[in-house]
């Protein structure tokens, strides 16, 4: 269900942010915009709650591909009881990380695209989560000459690129780079 009390909702969220400061020892600084000042001048997200971090841990919430951003972000949307269809409309940021990912995941598809279409074989991204599948897939609209797919299941879903009208075309599913909690 949507969100009905936009100013309600952020509350809580600044409520949860102070107790993360105080309990978990963070220094975090934050702006909670709702309405129509937190729309993504950019058309990426469907936001109408934007949350702007910032401060000296904000290191922290963009270390290791933003993982600690999302999981923020995550909270607070179960906090607000959103559908995971909905998840959306509500949207942390911390160094302008979201836009410069989204500025790095662009040049990758043009790179990808470029080597797709010069090859002709099938191009496969490392899994990554919804919000940057959906970045790609948007960029590689802007494209001609390929096509993409998302494959796989769960944390292993990946973005497949193909030649235009070759999506039969057999691909290798990527391995999930080990990193922070994998052995």
């Amino acid at each position: 269900m949507p969100i009905d009390d936009l100013q309600l909702a952020a509350q809580k969220i600044a409520a949860f942010l102070a107790h993360l400061n105080k309990l978990g020892g963070f220094r975090l600084k934050y702006r909670i915009t709702a309405g129509d000042g937190a729309r993504d001048p950019q058309g990426l997200e469907g936001r109408v709650i934007y949350v702007e971090l910032g401060g000296p841990d904000t290191p922290l919430l963009t270390q290791h591909n933003g993982e600690l951003l999302r999981a923020l972000e995550t909270l607070a949307v179960q906090m607000l009881r959103l559908d995971q269809r909905e998840h959306d409309l509500v949207s942390f940021d911390a160094g302008n990380y979201k836009a410069l990912r989204a500025q790095e995941l662009k040049m990758a598809a043009e790179t990808a695209a470029e080597k797709v279409i010069r090859t002709g074989v099938p191009y496969t991204f490392p899994p990554m989560n919804s919000r940057e599948r959906r970045l790609l897939h948007l960029a590689f609209r802007d494209l001609e000459g390929v096509e993409t797919a998302s494959s796989g299941e769960g944390q292993d879903r990946f973005l497949a690129v193909y030649p235009a009208g070759k999506t039969h075309l057999p691909i290798a599913a990527p391995s999930r780079p080990r990193g922070f909690g994998r052995r």
